[in-house]
């Protein structure tokens, strides 16, 4: 079973800055897609930042421009860089990985919280 550990939630005022790190327990090479999604209370869950195997990422309207998806090849790891964060950045962050098997299988991370409060 594929598994996704994230790090690097937590509190943050207005303005700041963090950085999410997904690892997953096989190589990032290994999956279609790997991406963030996140999930404010009361709401559904959201595309954040995606990114296919090959090519550029793709984001939701409202982190263009604060927001950077990359990935580390040699560390395995997918990050989420946040700048510019907002109070309505608040949300639990879970990282996904999808896989062509027979049709598309996601994986998901547990979660990882980021609040942007002063």
């Amino acid at each position: 079973q594929v598994q996704l550990v994230e790090s690097g939630g937590g509190l943050v005022q207005p303005g700041g800055s963090l950085r999410l790190s997904c690892v997953p327990s096989e190589s990032v090479f290994s999956f279609t897609a790997m991406g963030w999604y996140r999930q404010a209370p009361g709401k559904q869950r959201e595309l954040v930042a995606t990114k296919g195997r090959y090519g550029s990422a793709n984001y939701a309207d409202s982190v263009k421009g604060r927001f950077t998806l990359s990935r580390d090849n040699v560390k395995n790891t997918l990050f989420l860089q946040m700048n510019s964060l907002e109070p309505e950045d608040t949300a639990v962050y879970y990282c996904n990985a999808q896989r062509v098997v027979s049709g598309m299988v996601d994986y998901w991370g547990q979660g990882t919280q980021v609040t942007v409060s002063s």
